[in-house]
């Protein structure tokens, strides 16, 4: 019987996340979860409790997903064997971010959801994947597929974001659970001031840090990442 990893996607992505990175992880069952519809964290976590059978899951969570596993870690730590985050930090929204965001739904009601144009998802991807049109319509794809209300819910939910650093390096400590971020260190999408932060804490946290600018790493290094979890699950 395979060994369960539960995969939480990250904002506006879904399944089709993980399609690069599944031929390499083969000896697992990868389950996917979608991000429950709700902007409400508390709301989301109740979501996901019901749906993880096991006792105690090993979690994988990109992105926005990598916060909800963070938070759910944190709040949940009995059902959880080990977390590993993509992409992702367990800081709290900045304000300046949380301000462009908001200036994106005011030009959501102006002009209407016009998903991610084929520039602006050429621009998401590190240099030598620009020509990579798979790459790129799988990008837009999901974006435009999982549609307003979704991008909505999902980045309202981001304005509430707590700074959880300090639970998960306590959970870590006291109930020795492993805990890897993978990450790119340009990655612009990326908290970076919370992965400052973490590197000087005193903890156990595993901190791996590639050289590039991908946000989308399950879908540019695939091999690369897979090796990492193939560990992190030893």
């Amino acid at each position: 019987m395979k060994e369960k990893i539960y995969l939480i996607p990250g904002l506006m992505t879904d399944v089709r996340l993980w399609s690069r990175i599944k031929p390499f992880l083969a000896e697992y069952e990868l389950v996917h979860v979608a991000i429950p519809d709700s902007s409400d964290f508390d709301e989301v976590l109740d979501l996901l409790e019901d749906t993880f059978k096991e006792e105690k899951v090993n979690l994988l969570g990109f992105s926005l997903g990598g916060y909800i596993a963070s938070y759910f870690a944190v709040t949940y730590p009995s059902r959880v064997n080990k977390l590993f985050m993509i992409a992702a930090t367990p800081g709290a929204s900045e304000v300046a971010e949380i301000e462009r965001r908001r200036e994106k739904f005011a030009v959501i009601e102006k002009e209407g959801f016009k998903g991610l144009s084929y520039e602006k998802a050429v621009s998401l991807v590190e240099k030598q994947n620009q020509e990579d049109i798979e790459l790129i319509t799988i990008i837009q794809d999901m974006f435009m597929d999982l549609g307003k209300e979704t991008f909505i819910s999902q980045l309202t939910s981001t304005f509430n974001r707590v700074d959880l650093l300090e639970e998960l390096v306590r959970l870590n400590r006291e109930f020795n659970l492993p805990i890897w971020f993978y990450y790119s260190d340009s990655d612009r999408l990326l908290n970076h001031k919370s992965i400052a932060k973490l590197k000087t804490t005193n903890h156990n946290i595993k901190l791996i840090s590639r050289k590039g600018t991908s946000h989308n790493v399950p879908l540019e290094v695939p091999f690369e990442l897979s090796l990492e979890i193939k560990e992190w699950m030893k």
